[in-house]
């Protein structure tokens, strides 16, 4: 075991020897045994240790496992200053082990640690950005949890840093071809941050590219299989995977397989899903989703199967006049609920699909189908007239502060329900029935358009998918849903918003 003076003297030795240190393989091998000595001999070792690394190829196992022993050491000061030198073993065919070496070295609980974790590696990804990629998804597809977890949020984070010099398109095909082996099988959380990968590459930003990432969440969200509304986990995956795909549609990117999936096999189940979130208002969540779709739809062959089944799910939440008692009052013992919220995204959706169809309403609906749903429009109409005054009038005057309080934040929210869904109406209203108005989803922000410009495609904000197992997650992790703002609704009867 060498001394702290016998490392300074075989240092010098190697230092001297310039273009001849090759030759001085004894020397070299006293320096790696300095990491069987006291504290100061294995500072001394991981420092020298590097620094002559390349000139002895032939020891280059034993000196990187010399390292990696230091990278472990008990002392962290000798860890840090191990960790710190490692990009310098990164050369020719050592580089893979290294970036797999520096990939589980991310699981220390060593703040100071973990950020020369972090700059080792991408000091080594500027060096070989491929070889640097072995190391990472060698450790996501089989090192440990936590080793995957933060390799995987690693890449989330650091690849939008680097050089486009280093992101080559070669670069970022293999991304893509080693991030689809690790789909096989993610969690939720892992689904979200794979996407915020893959979403970010240069290569991907083109339609095409956007084309492929829908095909992806499609196949993530299982669409090819028949819904199961009463598996918590098939709802839970089918959402996160669509709230995924929501802002990668465009007027080119479309929508139609998503929105066909949801007409045909969620819509008609949409009273018995069932989630494992707490709290989560699920049929609104489907349907503000189908919403959100709906205005992305390319050709479709179903057209007017979807239009009918979302035809026949609006007619459950628009509901008819109460019959009237012989004295004019109400027969019944309350006015019938209506749901604003649901019945803005269901409208909406409908107005969106039947813009494809315009005649729907009129040559493809019996009349008095078309009469009955006239009834129910006027029915709902009225209501909503006197929801609208009342909300205007409560709000009236409020500017600033006052509208941030929790029941004005409410109140507002509500007037855009009740103002779009007056809007889609008076479209319908038409004869023939239009699909000309425009508006802004409630819980949209709106955004505003210079004179002169073109209203940009609303993107939408995601959420979180999970794996594709129709059993549930082979991983535990799961993606929690933020409960959905804007849900409105009350009983025509009680016209005083404020109860």
């Amino acid at each position: 075991m060498p001394t702290v003076e016998e490392l300074y003297r075989n240092y010098g030795i190697l230092a001297d020897a310039t273009e001849q240190v090759g030759q001085h393989k004894d020397a070299y091998q006293v320096i790696l045994d300095g990491v069987k000595g006291g504290t100061k001999e294995k500072r001394l070792a991981a420092q020298f240790i590097p620094k002559f690394f390349k000139h002895f190829p032939e020891l280059a196992d034993s000196a990187i496992n010399a390292q990696l022993d230091l990278c472990e050491d008990e002392d962290v000061s000798i860890r840090r200053q191990a960790i710190k030198e490692l990009p310098q073993f990164a050369t020719g065919e050592n580089l893979p082990r290294v970036a797999d070496i520096l990939t589980q070295l991310l699981q220390t609980d060593d703040s100071a640690e973990f950020n020369l974790v972090n700059n080792a590696l991408l000091s080594i990804f500027k060096m070989d950005a491929k070889g640097t990629l072995g190391g990472l998804f060698s450790q996501i597809l089989q090192g440990e949890d936590i080793v995957r977890e933060r390799a995987i949020k690693f890449l989330s984070t650091k690849l939008k840093t680097l050089p486009d010099e280093v992101l080559t398109k070669e670069v970022e095909e293999l991304i893509l071809t080693e991030s689809k082996k690790v789909l096989e099988d993610v969690t939720g959380e892992e689904f979200v941050l794979f996407m915020k990968i893959l979403s970010g590459l240069k290569s991907l930003q083109t339609v095409s590219g956007r084309q492929q990432l829908v095909e992806l969440v499609a196949e993530q969200a299982d669409l090819e299989q028949t819904f199961n509304p009463s598996d918590p986990d098939c709802v839970d995956r089918l959402l996160q995977c669509t709230r995924q795909a929501v802002p990668l549609f465009s007027k080119n990117v479309h929508s139609t397989r998503f929105v066909t999936y949801f007409c045909e096999q969620v819509l008609p189940n949409l009273s018995s899903l069932t989630t494992p979130v707490e709290g989560l208002d699920i049929q609104l969540e489907v349907l503000k989703l189908l919403a959100e779709m709906s205005s992305f739809c390319g050709d479709m062959e179903k057209l007017e199967t979807n239009l009918r089944k979302l035809f026949d799910k609006l007619l459950e939440y628009m509901p008819l006049p109460p019959e009237e008692a012989e004295n004019g009052e109400n027969a019944g013992n309350e006015e019938p609920k209506l749901q604003f919220s649901y019945v803005e995204c269901l409208l909406y959706s409908f107005h969106q699909l039947g813009r494809k169809l315009p005649d729907f309403l009129t040559a493809k609906l019996n009349a008095e189908k078309l009469k009955d749903f006239k009834i129910r429009l006027q029915y709902f109409a009225r209501g909503l007239q006197v929801y609208i005054r009342q909300l205007r009038l409560a709000l009236q005057g409020k500017t600033g502060e006052a509208l941030k309080t929790e029941e004005n934040k409410i109140k507002v929210v509500a007037l855009k329900i009740t103002n779009n869904i007056n809007v889609l109406i008076k479209d319908l209203f038409h004869i023939p029935p239009s699909y000309k108005s425009t508006v802004t989803l409630s819980w949209k922000p709106v955004q505003k358009v210079e004179i002169g410009q073109k209203r940009a495609n609303e993107d939408t904000t995601s959420g979180s998918p999970p794996k594709k197992s129709s059993a549930g997650p082979k991983r535990d992790a799961r993606q929690i849903y933020n409960p959905p703002s804007g849900k409105y609704s009350s009983n025509l009867s009680n016209f005083n918003y404020g109860n």
